[in-house]
């Protein structure tokens, strides 16, 4: 049983903080989620790691570069990426996908990592994990003060050993983060340098 903690904080608003949790698993070399254990190994290790920079009380700054070197590590960023970027990731170079994939890593990072600075207390339990296709999905349940528990789904690779989505009462996270990147492009006229500018600086 690991402690997480909100202030003001909505569902919608939990969302966004389990979706950097769900992206970020911890510090060190991630391993093979080989098995169901290993995967709910994983979701377990990332909960304990989030409540470990929570709990330094350092700056938003500070967090938000944790959170994001977490990221980097943990996070499946080139399957991410690549999705939430659709159809025009095959018309962009190779240069543009490094580029989106980097600009994207910060901008989840300072997006949601602001929202851990209100977590004052709560916890996720881990109900149970099963295997889907190619992923292991690993069930849980979410206590915030004052709320009812609710679900929230983890999808760890099979062969990658990182975490790639998540479901938050069911809403799919990947799809939420395509969306918002479909609309920044759609204002830039589908530009992708734009988008991509735009991104450095969102969040």
């Amino acid at each position: 049983m690991r402690h997480f903690a909100t202030d003001t904080m909505t569902r919608r608003a939990m969302i966004g903080g389990m979706l950097s949790a769900g992206l970020l698993i911890a510090l060190g070399t991630p391993a093979r989620a080989a098995s169901a254990m290993q995967a709910e190994s994983l979701v377990d290790r990332l909960v304990g790691d989030i409540n470990g920079v929570i709990s330094t009380g350092a700056s938003e700054q500070q967090m938000i570069a944790q959170f994001d070197r977490i990221f980097r590590s943990y996070g499946d960023m080139s399957y991410i990426a690549a999705y939430v970027m659709g159809v025009e990731a095959r018309r962009a170079s190779a240069a543009q996908k490094k580029a989106f994939t980097q600009a994207f890593s910060s901008y989840i990072s300072r997006k949601y990592g602001k929202q851990f600075r209100k977590f004052v207390g709560g916890r996720i339990d881990v109900q149970g994990t099963k295997a889907v296709k190619n992923a292991y999905q690993v069930s849980t349940l979410a206590y915030l003060r004052g709320q009812s528990p609710f679900d929230v789904t983890f999808f760890v690779g099979e062969k990658s050993g990182k975490f790639f989505n998540m479901y938050v009462e069911g809403v799919n996270m990947l799809l939420t983060e395509r969306t918002e990147i479909g609309s920044m492009l759609d204002r830039r006229g589908g530009n992708i340098d734009a988008m991509i500018a735009d991104l450095r600086s969102a969040g």
